[in-house]
């Protein structure tokens, strides 16, 4: 393949092959690291108060009374850390995570992504080229923001290209959209 044009993209006449970013993002190991930390002190504050043992180098939860305040610890220690070890393992697994390649050589667009564990891990879809459609743009602003690309197949409906969470900025959408319109020879809708 050819240099990479961005640090998610690589092209060349024949092949377009776009990097997706997964689970894998800042914000999700900044949740994990809050999450499995702050269950872990709420957990170790409610063993402190049923042991009355001091567990916590920063407070003393041994005065506290362990029924309600500290069953009531426990039970979010164990939320906590319930979902900081649900966020570090989708990481690990890059849940999401995968790339679109569109191949002139082959005929044919492949997604792949990656999903959780199991015997489906692997999602990979292949589409002719001639079957695709156009490229449509979905701006939705507000307080939950929208910002996305998605590939039309004839008679099989739409298919997402972007990440999923974090939105794009309206340049890059941009770019990326009329980039793919232009290698597929396609329309940009939704502009």
């Amino acid at each position: 393949m050819a240099a990479p044009i961005a640090s998610d993209i690589s092209k060349n006449d024949l092949v377009l092959r776009q990097q997706v970013l997964g689970s894998r993002r800042f914000s999700n190991f900044l949740w994990a690291a809050v999450s499995t930390l702050g269950g872990a002190g709420f957990l170790l504050a409610s063993l402190s108060s049923y042991f009355r043992v001091n567990l916590l180098p920063f407070a003393d939860p041994t005065q506290l009374v362990f029924i309600p305040q500290g069953i009531a610890m426990g039970f979010y220690g164990i939320a906590g850390l319930s979902l900081g070890l649900y966020l570090w393992l989708i990481m690990a697994w890059d849940v999401g995570g995968g790339y679109n390649e569109f191949d002139k050589n082959a005929g044919k667009a492949t997604i792949f992504r990656w999903g959780f564990p199991g015997k489906d891990r692997q999602i990979e879809l292949s589409y002719p080229l001639e079957d695709l459609q156009s490229i449509r743009v979905a701006l939705k602003d507000g307080l939950n923001p929208k910002r996305s690309l998605y590939l039309r197949i004839k008679s099989r409906g739409e298919i997402p290209l972007t990440r999923v969470g974090q939105p794009m900025s309206l340049s890059d959408l941009e770019n990326r959209g009329a980039e793919l319109a232009r290698f597929l020879s396609v329309p940009l809708e939704g502009l």
